[in-house]
């Protein structure tokens, strides 16, 4: 099994962060989930905002850009209403 990968310096900010601080902010959408970011709010950097996710359990094992969408889906064309006057 590969080892996972978890930045440094993300891992350096969680150990520091205390209740009541803003979100960790991170670029590194390649780290993994681990059992040190259960609980926190990290805000991972799509391409243009921060998306704030909040680690919980069931997100162990995978990786912090899953869960911040970089594509945004507006909707398909279709047939415009019309008002009548």
């Amino acid at each position: 099994m590969a080892k996972e990968y978890v930045d440094a310096k993300l891992m350096k900010k969680v150990k520091k962060w205390k209740e009541g601080d803003p979100p960790i902010r991170t670029y590194r959408r390649s780290s993994t989930v681990t059992e040190d970011l259960v609980g926190h709010t990290i805000a991972v950097h799509n391409g243009k905002d921060f998306i704030s996710v909040y680690i919980r359990q069931e997100m162990i094992g995978c990786k912090l850009g899953e869960f911040s969408p970089t594509r945004k889906f507006i909707r398909h064309g279709g047939q415009k209403e019309t008002v009548v006057k």
